[in-house]
């Protein structure tokens, strides 16, 4: 049998730097971890006066649930990625040496005790006000839009039906099975302050108002919202709608110089409106979430929170690095 070498222990001849090291790295440095373990430390058990297994630090878990959704891990394969990448053993501060390693049954206590205590939205929030305090975050006008998450909707599952919660609705000639995921972004900045999740077949406009923080001027949708300034619940909101025009009647604009500008004006709406498809593209593309994990709007509505909590530190992660660690 052939003996082990150094470089299994980490004494590589030439090492590189992965990508998923870069990512974590990069993570490390920028995520306001004293202010998101201060948050999710007291709903972390902690060692009773009888003894038993000592609980994990909050910390740990925490930076196990994010590598989670940034890679898109259930919680087995979550364990199992902890046993077989150093570099996530590494990001979570374990030691296979030293420590003992969390396995799936701690990682999903962990998830629910998130649930429980409705820290998604506070992690959203403590993310947010970070953000703000650095100048990244500005309050000026929101843009609102939904997307469409697929559920499973095969029914070969232990009780033989669909999730209950979730519904089909029709988006253009395809049918679609699932829940919305609404979010309210700054109009600015484009980072994500407000994430509403409802069944698939819930018009936009109906949530429009529930994606508002308040203090926005401006409110930018597409052509989805129309009607929405004369919705009872949007009659109070001291706010100007700056929702696109259809589609068939900018087609029907004629060619003159009156309809020329409101093309324009169109145009510059739109340009604002692009900035919320960036949380979509993140969230969907690079941390390869396109469907729905758990059972119940309650907790795949949390898993979405955090999701777009950390796409917006992803977005200005350039912005929070050290300039001497910001790579060309």
């Amino acid at each position: 049998m052939k003996q082990r070498s150094l470089a299994e222990s980490g004494f590589e001849r030439r090492s590189k730097l992965t990508k998923r090291q870069r990512f974590l790295n990069e993570m490390d440095v920028v995520m306001p971890w004293a202010q998101l373990v201060a948050l999710v430390s007291p709903a972390q058990p902690t060692l009773g006066p009888r003894g038993g297994r000592v609980p994990f630090p909050a910390e740990t878990m925490l930076r196990i649930h994010f590598m989670q959704q940034w890679f898109a891990l259930s919680d087995p394969a979550m364990e199992e990625a902890l046993h077989d990448i150093p570099a996530m053993r590494a990001f979570a501060k374990l030691d296979a040496g030293e420590d003992a390693l969390p396995d799936e049954s701690s990682i999903l206590r962990f998830r629910h005790r998130l649930e429980k205590h409705e820290l998604a939205g506070q992690l959203l929030a403590t993310v947010n006000a970070v953000l703000e305090d650095k100048g990244l975050l500005l309050r000026q006008g929101t843009i609102v839009d939904a997307t469409l998450i697929s559920a499973p909707s095969s029914t070969k599952n232990e009780t033989g039906t669909r999730d209950p919660e979730m519904h089909q609705t029709k988006k253009g000639n395809q049918w679609y099975f699932g829940m919305k995921a609404h979010i309210g972004v700054d109009a600015e900045s484009g980072l994500t302050h407000t994430v509403q999740g409802t069944a698939a077949n819930v018009n936009d406009v109906t949530l429009a108002h529930a994606l508002l923080h308040g203090e926005e001027k401006h409110v930018f949708a597409d052509a989805g919202y129309q009607g929405v300034e004369k919705r009872e619940e949007n009659q109070e909101t001291p706010v100007t709608w700056h929702v696109a025009m259809k589609v068939s009647k900018r087609r029907a604009l004629p060619d003159t110089r009156w309809g020329r500008m409101i093309e324009k004006a169109e145009h510059a709406k739109a340009s604002i409106r692009a900035k919320v498809e960036h949380p979509f593209r993140i969230v969907k593309r690079q941390f390869g979430y396109m469907k729905t994990r758990y059972r119940g709007l309650a907790k795949n509505t949390a898993q979405l929170t955090v999701l777009f909590a950390l796409a917006n530190v992803y977005q200005v992660r350039r912005l929070l690095m050290p300039e001497a660690q910001v790579r060309p």
